[in-house]
This record gives C-alpha cells, structure tokens and sequence, in this order.
C-alpha cells in the first residue's frame, strides 16, 4: 500500500517535473516556480485523502490479501495505518526530488535522502527491538522509523528550497496557483499515476496469487523485491535525471543532447544490470542467507533472485527509457504499453502455476514481462528518435 500510494505522488511529481523543466529549458522561470508550487499543493492534497482512507480503513486493505495468521494480519494493519497514515511526508520528498532535479541540481536530493536513509536504518532497531529507554514495537516500530526518516528529509529538503530562488523565490504553499497550472500538471502527470496504480495493484494481485504458498513465500517475495531495489533505483535515479535532461533540452530544441544523454543512460544501465544478474545468478544463496535462515525461506528467496535476475538489465532500460519518452510528454504512450504488459503478469503467472512450475511460474511471468518491456521501450525511443527529433 505504500508502493500503491505513490501513483498519487507521481501525478503531481511528474507532471511538475516536467513542465517546471520544459518552463526552465524555454527561459520561462516564472511559469517554472507556478508549476513547482502547483506540483506540491497537490501533493498535500492527495496524501491528506491517502492517510486518512488509511488509517480508517487498514483493516478491509490488509483484508484484500486473505493473510494466514491473525498476527501478521495485525501487524500489517498497524503498519499501514502508521506508514501511509502519514504518508505526506513521502509525498513531500519525491515531489521535491523531482522539482529540484528538473533544475539540475540532483545534488541536493542525494546528500537529503541519503541523510534519510542513514537515519532510517539507525532508527529501525531501536523501535523494532526496543533499544535503550525506547519500548519494543515489533512491525510498527519499522513504521514508526521509516516515517520519522521521512519527516526528517521534508525537514531539510525545505531547508535546501528556501535557497533555491528560481523555482522557489517565495514558497507560500497556501496561496493558490491558477487552475491551469494544476491542469497542465494533472493532464502530464495521470497517465504516470494510472500506470503506477495499475502497476501496483497487477502486483497485489500477484501477492493474492502467492499467499496460496503461505505467508513465508510473501515475505520472501517482499524481501526479494528489496534486495532487487539495488538496480531498480539505480534505473529510477537515472530515469528521474533523464526526464529533466530530456524536458530541458527538448524545450531548448537541443535534440541532438537528448540523443546522446540517451546514450550514455544506456550504456551505464546496460552494465550495472548485467553485473546484478551475474551476481543475482550466481551468488543468489549467500544474498539471500543475509536475511533467511530457515530452508525454506531461503529456498523460495534463492529461487526468485536467479529467475528475476535474467531481467535486470532490461528493466533497468525500460525505465530509464521511461524517464526519457516522459521528458518528451509522451506519458500516455508510456503507460499504454506498461499497462499492456504488465498486465499480462496475472495471466501469465496463472497459465505457468497451472503447468507444473508452481510459485516458480509467477516469479518467471515477472521476469518475462520485463524482458519484453526493456525491449519494446528501446524500439519505441529509437522510433521516437527519428520520428520527434529532428
């Protein structure tokens, strides 16, 4: 649910990332700091409406999944009434990530989300175990630690803002912008959303699908997908710099620039994703005895990794890919074809669960899909390429 909260995030990020870039690349600054502020008025917006269908309503969410055991069951509904309840937070920084990264400066969303991070990983075992005078809060203190991170990086990112004087020469987040800012935001910014949310929900679906195994191969599956983060946010952060590169210098019409960031993005991601599948297929045991112990958690890990890693550096392109045909406002294309595809998981998965692989089929219809998305997201740049730019 909290993967499922960030399509709201991501219509208002993506929408203002890429008019504030496509305003900043023609010379327009001011236009620029209207859509920044529009960008983040909506932001409030939809996680004030996210946090509190959360926090009155985790148990019917949780209820979705048909869990197994009556503790688990609470502890995930205590943990999205905490982590989602408060979600603003998460919206805040991804939105502001965005804005500043489509003026250049990825600077700053590094060193404060990295400070983020660091903070969250020295917070979780003190509210998880009860380190010290705090008490033992089990899931919720992971939560609980994870919302202060974020609450923390909101914190200095609008420390950071208040010296940007470009987009944010007076912040002044109560004061409304004009309709057709949020317009051109909402109309940039849906489809990203509505392939988010369907993205999101193909995958709580895909979960339903793996609680037939029990609970031990859902946590596996959810750890296996953190360790996976490794080259899909490396990909992300690649994507995010891309759409900005991409915006500014389309609304220069610099297309020859936007051709050889391309490349570049490319190259890099095609090898960082080749060294996690060799890693993934080859060392899948040790990774996953990093946090399973038991055999047969660490059995259905080792089996995801190898299967998953075959794609990784097609979904690492198909990404990056993304980020750039978003740069151009080609969103709609975009979540047509994801759509399309990663929808065809939950057949897929169906299909090979039902010829004898098992829990294997699901994580081979995930790894299929993907491969076929890296593919037909570099054909359909490279069509765009000679099509749009020129």
């Amino acid at each position: 649910y909290p993967w499922f909260s960030q399509g709201f995030a991501i219509l208002a990020r993506t929408g203002g990332q890429v008019k504030t870039a496509h305003c900043l690349g023609a010379g327009e600054n001011d236009s620029a700091a209207q859509y920044a502020r529009g960008a983040l008025q909506l932001g409030i917006l939809f996680a004030v409406l996210y946090g509190l269908v959360s926090l009155f309503g985790a148990s019917r969410l949780i209820g979705f999944f048909k869990l197994n055991s009556p503790e688990v069951i609470a502890q995930a509904e205590w943990y999205v009434r905490i982590a989602c309840g408060l979600v603003i937070f998460s919206y805040l920084n991804a939105i502001l990530t965005g804005l500043l990264t489509a003026a250049g400066n990825s600077r700053t969303p590094f060193i404060v989300n990295v400070a983020g991070l660091v903070f969250n990983v020295v917070l979780d075992p003190v509210l998880i175990f009860g380190i010290g005078p705090f008490p033992e809060l089990g899931v919720s203190g992971a939560a609980a630690a994870t919302v202060t991170a974020q609450a923390l990086v909101s914190l200095l990112f609008f420390k950071a803002v208040l010296r940007e004087k470009v987009l944010f020469p007076h912040l002044r987040l109560w004061v409304l912008v004009p309709v057709k800012v949020w317009r051109e935001i909402v109309r940039i910014g849906v489809p990203s959303a509505v392939q988010n949310l369907i993205y999101a929900g193909i995958s709580m679906i895909l979960t339903r699908l793996i609680t037939g195994w029990g609970d031990l191969a859902v946590a596996a599956q959810r750890v296996g997908s953190q360790i996976e983060s490794v080259s899909w946010n490396t990909a992300d952060g690649f994507a995010s710099a891309l759409n900005a590169f991409t915006a500014q210098n389309f609304g220069a019409k610099k297309y020859d620039r936007i051709r050889q960031g391309y490349r570049i993005s490319f190259g890099i991601l095609t090898i960082w994703g080749l060294i996690i599948t060799v890693a993934f297929v080859l060392l899948p045991r040790p990774i996953s005895g990093l946090f399973f112990h038991d055999p047969e958690s660490l059995g259905i890990s080792v089996n995801y990794l190898i299967i998953i890693g075959f794609s990784e550096a097609f979904m690492a392109i198909e990404l990056m890919t993304i980020g750039a045909l978003s740069g151009l406002g080609m969103t709609k294309l975009c979540s047509i074809i994801s759509i399309i595809l990663t929808g065809s998981r939950i057949p897929l998965a169906m299909l090979l669960t039902h010829v004898g692989m098992g829990l294997d089929g699901i994580w081979w219809a995930l790894s299929l899909t993907s491969i076929v998305k890296g593919i037909i997201f570099t054909l359909t740049f490279r069509q765009t390429s000679r099509t749009k730019l020129n």
